[in-house]
């Protein structure tokens, strides 16, 4: 009996400490908390917003504390597909993220119930407000209009609840599939079309350059011409002025020479009897000549050679003979018949 209720004792203190073991644990866990780098704590007593912890480690009182963490780093809230309407009555499924960041943690938490779902629905009315006011077009080409207008639809309403916009990027627009193949049909009409203006624009360029070829070398080809028409008729002209001046030069050279011959002759002294030979020669030539009459120099006639010549040279002639010259009779020529 003494042994059983020993251990019953035994058990009653371990139960015990135990209970003081958990009890213990339960307090430093009710009242110490870390926060980690990039949150902030939200502390509240009974209910009723206390304090805002830093990073690190904070301290409550037990049972009567309670803390609630926040991220106050920048987030995406990521959007499912939504259907909208354009204003040409086009049916698209967008999809969108906006980028925020919780910068006033009392607001985020007391102003609104749930600011991460306020944030969604509120981005999808302002998807179907900006793309209700813009057409098809201009939807697919304008995403970095669309992003400011649902920042500005936006932004008001955000700030309310504490949290900042930083930006929204539209993720995706598909457009109904017979659009789409509309689409694609006229961008390949285009692109067709842009070929076609290419081309033209290239064989236009083509010829112009052609053209502007022929055109240069043609210039070229006259002016080519042109010159080696000046240089041959300068050549022709170097030519003339150099033959003339080559003639000029031989026919003064020519003068110069006879000139210089008479001058000779005249300084030369000539022998009388070659010169009586000289004139005997050619009172010969004279004779002999099938004239009808003949005229003798009166100087001629009293050399007795000369005589001699004549008679030899007029021998069986019945042609009048004429001497003039001389000093006969009065300084007249006299004449005798031949024989």
């Amino acid at each position: 009996m003494i042994a059983s209720t020993g251990s019953v004792a035994t058990v009653v203190l371990l139960v015990v400490a135990a209970l003081i073991v958990i009890f213990i644990l339960v307090f430093i866990k009710s009242s110490v908390k870390v926060i980690q780098q990039g949150s902030v704590g939200v502390v509240k007593r009974l209910g009723e917003f206390r304090s805002i912890r830093q990073p690190g480690l904070a301290v409550l009182v037990p049972f009567f504390d309670q803390m609630e963490k926040v991220d106050m780093r920048e987030f995406p809230q990521v959007g499912d597909q939504q259907a909208v309407i354009t204003e040409d009555n086009v049916s698209v499924e967008v999809s969108a993220t906006i980028f925020c960041q919780v910068i006033d943690v009392k607001s985020a938490l007391f102003e609104i119930n749930d600011f991460l779902l306020a944030i969604d629905q509120l981005s999808r009315t302002a998807l179907r407000a900006v793309f209700g006011e813009m057409t098809l077009d201009e939807s697919l080409s304008q995403r970095e209009q669309i992003n400011t207008r649902m920042q500005e639809h936006m932004a008001d309403a955000t700030m309310k609840w504490g949290v900042r916009l930083n930006r929204i990027e539209i993720l995706d627009i598909k457009p109904p599939q017979n659009v789409l193949q509309a689409m694609s049909e006229q961008k390949e009409a285009e692109q067709h079309k842009r070929a076609a203006i290419l081309k033209s624009e290239g064989d236009q360029q083509a010829a112009i350059n052609t053209a502007q070829g022929q055109k240069q070398a043609a210039v070229l080809s006259a002016e080519g011409a042109k010159q080696a028409a000046i240089l041959a008729a300068e050549a022709q002209k170097r030519s003339l002025e150099l033959r003339a001046e080559g003639e000029k030069a031989a026919t003064k050279l020519r003068g110069e020479g006879e000139a210089a011959a008479l001058q000779a002759i005249d300084l030369v002294a000539i022998h009388q009897n070659t010169l009586a030979v000289m004139q005997l020669r050619a009172l010969q030539d004279v004779a002999m000549s099938p004239n009808a009459k003949l005229v003798v120099p009166y100087e001629a006639a009293g050399l007795v050679g000369a005589a001699a010549a004549l008679v030899e040279g007029l021998a069986g002639r019945t042609d009048e003979v004429v001497v003039v010259g001389g000093a006969g009779a009065n300084g007249n020529a006299g004449s005798a018949p031949a024989g």
